[in-house]
């Protein structure tokens, strides 16, 4: 059966009749953007409000296995986004190229993996990170500034950079900060972006990545590292509670309205991005996509789900104040799966590497190891 996609309508191409319009791919997955827009959207999605986690995990981890952490999580996360790329044009170059990662899986896997794992999946992950992100009110960039300015004050807190509780007690907590690193530097919409670049896609996903990637290391060690510095093992769940002691801020009044000024301008992008999945999924269900996209028809349905949508997540939000344990919940369960497994298993399962390269090892390693992490971090969380 064929589908048209928003660029053969673009192209002018004649639409068979009996031809399946995918409103979700001609109203959501435009393929237009260039690398600098594929980096833009990388760098909102990752660079989210897992960000203000980590001086949490970094507690539970001490300086050293913290630093080792969020580098190995860097370069792991960068490794197989760029496997998910590199399979994805593959496909495309058979014949099969695919707009979403439910529709990856079902042909790499098999129809039960994209429609009753990854799917579900990926909706938790990306409604997760709505959830969360209005649940922090987003994140600022500029943070690591704040901190640090704390840190020197003479109302910072007492400083002390122990691990507390008992080994067993310790041990789950280094598994849950694990979880929360690798919810920092998840991106559950690799296909997704992929699909609104303009043709050829080849080289721009690696381009956008080296982008999302400078901004994100930068950001993540600087955010990490100061924050444990100014807050030792006191750091909290979400960072930005610290600057409130016993009702008291640790920072004049206009440092704090310009921290929640930044937050909210990211949460917009944050929330726009991470809300393109569950748009799509509306726009192919309720939309026509015979009609034009701005059409009474189509934007009555979606003014009232995308509004739905955005309700509903505040709702559950208000009902989860605990954010570094949301955290750590979505890696573990999420996270883990969608972009520390699967990426490896794709790339083992369409390119069939022999056993005796190095590829295939690395990929195995990985994909055991971190099952194993999810499985230990579903039970710590």
């Amino acid at each position: 059966m064929n589908i048209c996609t928003a660029k053969d309508k673009e192209n002018g191409s004649s639409i068979d009749p009996s031809t399946e319009l995918d409103a979700g791919a001609l109203f959501v997955l435009k393929s237009r953007g260039s690398w600098l827009h594929c980096g833009y959207h990388l760098t909102t999605s990752i660079v989210g409000s897992a960000i203000f986690s980590l001086p949490f995990a970094v507690a539970f981890l001490g300086w050293g296995f913290g630093v080792v952490c969020i580098i190995l999580a860097a370069l792991v996360t960068f490794y197989s986004y760029n496997l998910l790329c590199v399979v994805l044009e593959h496909r495309a170059q058979l014949g099969n190229r695919h707009l979403r990662f439910r529709d990856m899986a079902t042909d790499i896997l098999g129809p039960g993996w994209g429609k009753y794992f990854v799917g579900p999946l990926q909706f938790v992950i990306c409604y997760g990170a709505v959830i969360s992100g209005t649940l922090l009110g987003g994140q600022s960039l500029k943070i690591c500034n704040f901190m640090a300015f704390v840190g020197n004050s003479k109302n910072s807190p007492p400083k002390n950079y122990s691990r507390v509780g008992s080994q067993e007690n310790r041990f789950f907590d280094s598994i849950n900060a694990i979880s929360i690193v690798s919810t920092a530097y998840a991106c559950g919409i690799i296909p997704e972006i992929q699909a609104t670049i303009a043709p050829p896609v080849k080289g721009k996903m690696f381009k956008g990545l080296c982008i999302c990637y400078t901004v994100a290391v930068t950001t993540f060690f600087s955010v990490a590292i100061s924050g444990y510095w100014a807050f030792g093992n006191q750091a909290k769940g979400t960072v930005l509670t610290n600057f409130m002691v016993d009702g008291k801020p640790l920072l004049p009044p206009w440092f704090l309205l310009m921290t929640n000024s930044f937050i909210l301008l990211q949460l917009v992008a944050i929330t726009v991005t991470y809300l393109q999945p569950t748009n799509e999924l509306f726009e192919k269900r309720f939309a026509n996509p015979r009609m034009d996209e701005l059409s009474i028809r189509n934007v009555i349905p979606r003014l009232i789900f995308r509004t739905l949508s955005v309700t509903i997540g505040t709702l559950i939000t208000a009902m989860l104040p605990f954010f570094g344990d949301i955290m750590a919940l979505l890696g573990a369960f999420g996270c883990i799966p969608l972009d520390f497994i699967l990426p490896m298993v794709f790339y083992n399962v369409t390119f069939k590497p022999s056993k005796q390269t190095l590829i295939f090892w690395i990929n195995t390693l990985i994909a055991i190891v971190s099952s194993t992490l999810a499985a230990v971090g579903a039970v710590a969380s």
